[in-house]
């Protein structure tokens, strides 16, 4: 089993292959980066979700493997208040394509604001926290839960439910 992982950030290869180790021990994993082909702050689920498709059908167009999985995060705004959010996609050799959405907690209005002026999540929280690579270690949702969940925790959450999905379809087939 051949498992392409559209990126090199270390939270969403951690997420990949924590949860696909479990059910594919003998899995092999490759990282590819290809571009999500929306912009690099997502300001919706609709578009983050696009974002997660995108990558994981990329993988699936250049290179052979038993599934590719992209994983986008994103920020979405309800009754004015900016939440975090995130999706997975997980797109098979044969082109079915499963999705699903994960943890969203709502955003400083300071971060926010940010976000709204067009700059990205990511380097923004770099400034708020005063570290480097936020996005690749607890990210912002681990901030703002006090270290309860890590942005690793959070695409890992979002792999169970690609994987089961996967899994199911292979049972009704």
């Amino acid at each position: 089993m051949k498992i392409l992982i559209g990126t090199n950030n270390r939270a969403k290869t951690k997420a990949v292959r924590t949860i696909a180790t479990i059910y594919y021990p003998d899995a092999e994993f490759i990282n590819i980066e290809v571009p999500s082909l929306v912009s690099n702050q997502p300001m919706s689920d609709e578009e983050t979700r696009k974002g997660a498709i995108n990558r994981a059908k990329q993988l699936m167009k250049n290179t052979e493997g038993t599934f590719g999985v992209g994983l986008e995060g994103g920020v979405h705004e309800i009754d004015g208040i900016m939440y975090i959010c995130n999706w997975g996609a997980l797109v098979t050799n044969d082109g079915t394509v499963f999705t699903a959405a994960g943890a969203g907690i709502p955003l400083p209005i300071e971060i926010a604001i940010q976000l709204k002026a067009g700059s990205e999540l990511g380097p923004v929280m770099d400034v708020y926290t005063n570290k480097n690579d936020i996005r690749h270690d607890e990210g912002a949702i681990g901030v703002f839960t006090n270290g309860f969940v890590k942005r690793s925790d959070m695409f890992e959450h979002i792999m169970l439910l690609l994987i089961g999905q996967y899994e199911l379809s292979k049972k009704l087939m």
